[in-house]
């Protein structure tokens, strides 16, 4: 099945205002650029986003940060966004801080199809206000835990580095993040790829996500792959 989209002007066609989007990146690393800069494009507003962290001012999620597109922003770290702290710390900006991992086994949850897990993380803060809470006996050791609901984005859009027209996926290093979590909790997933390639042409053993979470595909351009903290070992 030829799962291949023009560009990403077409692969983010039907997202609407409104939506919900779960991304792909940890920081700047293997953020989809391409679509990214297609929803700016495309001005589409209210969204809510789901991403490790939003970016920086003039990149990544920052870009519709900048034009307000974003309604409310759950990830785990946003540090190195200005325009994200004034909006949130002004009210213009619904925020939820998750813990990594949490946020990580949400996204996997909402792919295997489980509604809820729970998880340690949180109890006793503010995380849990409002959230079930119970008791369970875990190698030999009864402690509480949080109850905390499966994501179920609508799209979800992730960047990888190879990809066949069938939508199976080969990400390239730390570039690989979240991504994997991200397309098989989406309703409708999109990928963008630095190299689209024909059935066949992927080594099996060597595919990290198979197309069966992929809808869309297609081929980018003119990646930046920006940096977010350069640091380099003094001399």
């Amino acid at each position: 099945m030829n799962k291949t989209v023009k560009n990403a002007e077409e692969a983010v066609r039907d997202i609407k205002d409104g939506a919900t989007i779960a991304l792909g990146g940890f920081g700047l690393c293997g953020i989809p650029e391409n679509c990214i800069t297609a929803l700016v494009k495309k001005n589409v507003r209210n969204l809510t986003c789901i991403s490790n962290n939003a970016g920086v001012d003039d990149f990544g999620l920052g870009l519709l940060l900048q034009g307000k597109q974003i309604k409310k922003m759950i990830s785990s770290y946003v540090g190195e966004n200005a325009e994200f702290e004034r909006q949130m710390l002004s009210g213009e900006l619904e925020v939820d801080l998750i813990p990594q991992g949490t946020l990580a086994t949400r996204l996997m949850a909402g792919g295997y199809g489980m509604p809820a897990i729970f998880t340690p993380a949180g109890v006793g803060t503010e995380i849990a206000i409002g959230k079930e809470v119970r008791k369970f006996k875990f190698n030999g050791v009864e402690k509480e835990y949080l109850m905390e609901y499966a994501f179920e984005p609508e799209f979800a859009i992730v960047k990888a580095w190879k990809g066949d027209t069938e939508g199976n996926l080969i990400f390239r290093m730390t570039g690989r993040n979240f991504s994997p979590l991200v397309a098989m909790a989406g309703k409708i997933t999109i990928a963008e790829v630095e190299e689209l390639v024909q059935p066949g042409e992927l080594v099996a053993d060597q595919i990290h996500l198979p197309g069966i979470y992929v809808n869309r595909i297609f081929q980018g351009e003119k990646y930046e792959k920006r940096i977010e903290q350069r640091t380099v070992r003094k001399k």
